[in-house]
């Protein structure tokens, strides 16, 4: 007993559990800890055979060892599933012996390799896309106190994207681990094969390198995982913090996880710097506006001008965009408006027609509407001769108030124009759901029209669908005489592009006598 005692007692540390069988495999004798969280459930083992204790698939290769084993003869150790309970397996490493002085008898090496787990994969919602994890960031940064302090965790497991069914079950089973915890259940990302995001409490304490981990050795799979995580402030612009993370997501996609700390600070001063700049060029007006002509196609006469932004002379869009993402375009659609007021209400301007720009993220609120109505009061007959052009309107999220408030701008006499128009199903719903007096046609269709058969047939659908709708069509980027006797020919009423004129500091407003304004049958209206 004294050899034996020694024996176990060199065993032991290296498993975690020693078990003795007699020669028709049955345990007769327990020491150590058991698979499940507990490590009580060893007590009911003894007077079971052993191989009831393993899952199915392991059973008939540790009958075989248990048959071939011989006194002192080496064998090499199995990997199989435990049973912890009625739900749950523990991989394990198992190691046969048999001492001399006790044969029949098998000595048994239990050493248990990760967490329990089921063998079912956990059911869990879909992973996210990149954009729409970004939609749960901004919802939960925008519900301010009410909200939790968020987080998002990144993470890398080399080897994921490996070929093969135990490579996609780990996956599987990680997406789910993530998944579960992540703030709501349902706000983690696959961002690439071997690459996630998750968005988590900021005081949340769980180990995702562990849970990682044991999702992938569930499937037998030896997965590391590297994990970089951000805090998201909440007491600053939602938009500032969004664009930051975009820029992180970005740099997890080619750098890998180790730079996304590093980027989401260095993009989040930047963007905080850029917004600040951006406000005081609103501020202080400091940005210019250029009048482009939209010109009848019958007449080449100038029908209205598209006011168009311009920053130290560059083009607007960098800035535009900024804006956008930033969520300061609104006060600056309304800056723009009101130049081009100014000017129309200049007296050698008393008859021109204007046309701004106003994004779909500004007509997600009432300020943009008030603010023109407001601007325009003291002079109403001045709307007769302005006319918004709809862009982004991707951004609009709620279409039913959109249509309201464009409506009440069409009853207070303002034209509405939708700009971008193209021919997926969004742009059918924007065209059926929101007030419009004029369609501007998606300039893409223009620039190959001379020799894409294509792209006639598209413009020529969308002109027919307009006038049946009794909306004026608008096509931009006409460049060359053919271009224009082209989109004419198709029915098009209006043409902006190069070939009419260029941006300009003012209109350039024609001067034609009446007489002849008439045989050229100049409008004096929007219709």
């Amino acid at each position: 007993m004294p050899k034996q005692s020694s024996l176990l007692g060199l065993a032991l540390p290296a498993a975690d559990t020693l078990l003795e069988v007699d020669g028709n495999g049955r345990v007769v004798r327990v020491l150590g800890a058991g698979p499940g969280p507990d490590g009580k459930s060893t007590a009911n083992w003894r007077g079971q055979m052993l191989v009831d204790l393993f899952g199915k698939a392991s059973r008939k290769p540790l009958s075989e060892r248990l048959k071939t084993i011989r006194p002192s003869l080496r064998v090499d150790p199995l990997d199989a599933l435990i049973t912890c309970d009625a739900e749950r397996v523990r991989r394990a490493r198992i190691q046969l012996f048999q001492l001399p002085e006790r044969a029949p008898a098998v000595s048994c090496a239990i050493a248990y390799v990760g967490a329990a787990f089921t063998l079912a994969i956990p059911a869990a919602p879909a992973l996210l896309s990149a954009d729409t994890l970004l939609g749960r960031v901004k919802a939960g940064l925008q519900a301010g106190p009410a909200g939790p302090n968020l987080a998002v965790s990144f993470i890398e497991v080399a080897g994921l994207a490996l070929p093969g069914e135990a490579s996609q079950r780990a996956a599987a089973r990680i997406e789910a681990a993530l998944q579960t915890a992540s703030v709501d259940g349902a706000s983690a990302a696959r961002l690439s094969p071997e690459r996630f995001a998750v968005v988590r409490a900021a005081d949340a304490v769980s180990d995702l390198t562990g849970e990682v981990h044991n999702a992938a050795l569930a499937e037998g799979l030896e997965l590391t995982a590297m994990v970089s995580r951000i805090a998201l402030a909440t007491d600053g612009p939602a938009e500032t913090t969004i664009r930051a993370l975009r820029f992180a997501l970005d740099a997890c996609l080619t750098d890998g996880v180790g730079r996304v700390g590093g980027t989401f600070s260095e993009t989040l001063a930047q963007t905080l710097k850029e917004a600040e700049n951006f406000r005081a060029i609103v501020r202080a007006r400091s940005f210019t506006i250029e009048y482009q002509p939209i010109t009848a196609l019958g007449t080449r006469v100038p029908h209205h001008f598209e006011a168009l932004a311009r920053f130290g002379g560059d083009g607007p869009s960098a800035a535009i965009h900024l804006a956008e993402s930033l969520g300061l375009i609104e006060s600056f659609d309304l800056a723009v408006a009101e130049k081009a007021l100014k000017m129309l209400q200049r007296p050698e301007f008393s008859t021109t027609r204007v046309a701004v720009n106003v994004s779909g993220a500004s007509i997600g609120a009432d300020t943009y509407f008030e603010g023109l109505l407001r601007m325009t009061s003291s002079s109403p007959a001045i709307r007769s001769r302005l006319l918004v052009e709809v862009t982004e309107t991707a951004a609009i999220g709620d279409l039913d108030a959109a249509t309201r408030r464009l409506t009440a701008l069409r009853n207070k006499g303002i034209h509405v124009c939708l700009d971008d128009f193209g021919v997926g199903a969004a742009s059918l719903d924007y065209l059926h759901r929101l007030p419009a007096d004029f369609v501007k046609i998606d300039g893409r269709f223009v620039r190959d029209i001379t020799t894409d058969e294509r792209s006639r047939a598209l413009v020529a659908h969308v002109v027919k669908l307009c006038r049946e709708l009794k909306m004026p069509t608008v096509v931009e980027m006409i460049e060359t005489e053919e271009q224009a006797a082209l989109v004419r020919d198709l029915g098009v009423d209006f043409g902006q592009g190069w070939l009419f004129g260029r941006p300009t500091a003012e209109p350039l407003v024609p001067i034609i006598p009446r007489a002849a304004a008439r045989r050229l049958g100049a409008v004096t209206g929007w219709g």
